[in-house]
């Protein structure tokens, strides 16, 4: 487990307690019979917190690029066979009438 992947469940148990904390918020609401126009400054910056963790584990937990070598057993490409006489063209999209007149009212 890396910083990144640490980074990663940081981040989500901060937005699991900034969605919990608004709910909590709302229903104090409720009770004092007051109307909901945006959650609290301190649950914003909590969910910009654990926004930018997920961002920051997203982008460096899946690791490197490597490289895709042509020549290789692994990559190789399925081609079409030589003999296209088997090929099947049918699909749905012969079902619709091929000039439609539609008109916007």
């Amino acid at each position: 487990m890396g910083p990144g992947f640490i980074a990663g469940v940081l981040g989500v148990l901060i937005l699991s307690h900034a969605a919990y904390s608004t709910i909590q918020y709302r229903s104090l609401l409720k009770i004092t019979e007051e109307e909901f126009s945006g959650p609290p400054i301190n649950v914003v910056v909590e969910l910009l917190l654990g926004l930018v963790f997920c961002i920051w584990a997203a982008l460096t937990v899946p690791g490197q690029f490597r490289s895709i070598l042509p020549h290789s057993e692994e990559n190789r490409v399925v081609s079409l066979p030589a003999n296209l006489d088997f090929m099947i063209f049918n699909h749905r999209g012969k079902a619709f009438p091929l000039d439609v007149d539609l008109k916007l009212k």
